[in-house]
């Protein structure tokens, strides 16, 4: 019997030692880390109103489907749209015809919508992100709908670019990814809600 406590004393102790650890030690001290360097971040990204209103995190985007805003990118999540408890993609192949369906039908509302428009249809506007709840659109998907926001806001090209660019996000730390306009920010703005 003194063998088999010999040989599981020292395991038992380790277990223990690396919960408290990794168990303990290490969340507590990376919550006040982060609470004391990144606190917007760390409480998700939290955009609220200038009524003090809270209208959304700046990190998962919301479905807009009305002419007079800009649309984001399609969420495959569910069991609604850029539900964050199911994030993910929808793992469909390119040859999936349910994935060739929800193209077709992005495509046709985008036509619907702003028939005019004979610009090619930038792919982020008819296909989700991997996520399913990417708020940001690129700028050419931006670009691609200014004629239709302008058009039912009563408002100038130029001056809804200008809002484009102003939430145009760059690459991050100047080289990773790709540029890309937050959606939800956008769309606040052009409100009057941020």
């Amino acid at each position: 019997m003194k063998h088999f406590t010999d040989q599981f004393r020292p395991t038992i102790a380790f277990i223990l030692l690396w919960t408290v650890i990794f168990g303990l030690a290490y969340p507590a001290a990376s919550t006040v880390l982060l609470q004391a360097f990144f606190p917007k971040q760390a409480q998700g990204s939290l955009m609220t109103g200038k009524d003090g209103k809270l209208l959304g995190s700046a990190l998962i985007g919301q479905q807009f489907t009305k002419p007079e805003y800009f649309w984001s990118r399609l969420s495959a999540t569910s069991p609604f749209a850029y539900n964050a408890a199911s994030s993910g993609g929808s793992n469909f192949g390119s040859a999936n015809p349910d994935l060739l369906k929800a193209v077709q039908s992005r495509i046709d509302a985008l036509k619907a919508a702003d028939p005019d428009n004979k610009k090619p249809i930038p792919v982020d506007l008819v296909t989700a992100s991997a996520s399913g709840l990417d708020p940001h659109i690129s700028p050419a998907a931006a670009e691609y709908q200014i004629g239709r926001v302008a058009r039912e806001r009563h408002v100038t090209e130029a001056k809804l670019r200008e809002l484009v660019a102003q939430y145009t996000e760059g690459r991050g730390f100047g080289v990773l990814g790709e540029a890309g306009v937050n959606v939800l920010k956008l769309n606040l703005a052009l409100d009057g809600k941020l």
